[in-house]
């Protein structure tokens, strides 16, 4: 695993990852992650949506925004491009965003995943001030906020633990293939849970959210991330 990303930090002066550099990180750490590409114009973003394959997912890439989907009156994300002329139009839409707000920005295009194949799960770590590294698993998605179904375990933990903490949420029932329903690949799912356990443990991680991991008969898929690393890592000490 390469400590690129993380390394690279320090040197802008600033503690929050891009997305981008988040799901290399992950890649890196053999998570696996959908096809994506960093477009500094709206040419360059036609020309990815043309070799991941459309549809695509559009989204602003930039460290000043964190919360993409409720950034510029719901500009910053466009999903469901189906051609190069919807994925300009966003990309423009992005671009035109950032400059009304003095942000440097990307725009990152991503291959669209069926949400509908799989269960969205949340997994996450943090350094707690009592116990140090912590993962936590629990519903993902739109509903993290809603249902309070999560559970805890102070990392690094092994494949067993983290299959334990998966099976203690109630989604454990959709995991599991509920009413004829295809299960989820569970070991995919808990080799997620150990990495990020791992990352926080061995790296100056403050926070690492992964909402949603997209988890499927086929695998476990991060289709969001964000990395936060420790104030005397970045810039602000």
């Amino acid at each position: 695993m390469t400590d690129a990303p993380i390394e690279s930090v320090p040197a802008d002066g600033r503690r929050t990852l891009t997305e981008a550099e988040g799901k290399r990180m992950l890649a890196d750490a053999g998570v696996e992650t959908p096809p994506f590409a960093v477009c500094a114009t709206a040419d360059e973003a036609v020309e990815a949506g043309s070799d991941i394959g459309y549809p695509v997912v559009v989204k602003v890439s930039s460290p000043s925004v964190t919360h993409k989907s409720e950034w510029a009156d719901g500009a910053g994300v466009a999903v469901g491009m189906e051609s190069g002329e919807d994925l300009r139009a966003a990309a423009d839409r992005i671009f035109d965003a950032a400059a009304g707000r003095n942000i440097d920005a990307d725009v990152l295009v991503e291959a669209t995943m069926d949400v509908d194949a799989g269960t969205e799960i949340l997994v996450g770590g943090l350094r707690d001030p009592s116990f140090g590294p912590v993962v936590v698993t629990g519903l993902g998605g739109v509903f993290s906020e809603v249902f309070a179904d999560t559970s805890h375990r102070i990392a690094p933990i092994n494949r067993a633990e983290a299959r334990s903490a998966i099976e203690e949420l109630q989604v454990a029932d959709l995991l599991a293939g509920y009413r004829g329903g295809d299960a989820a690949d569970l070991d995919a799912l808990a080799d997620v849970v150990v990495t990020v356990g791992d990352l926080v443990t061995d790296h100056p991680i403050a926070e690492l959210d992964l909402n949603p991991v997209l988890a499927s008969a086929d695998g476990a898929v991060v289709l969001d991330a964000l990395v936060v690393l420790e104030a005397e890592t970045g810039g602000d000490r």
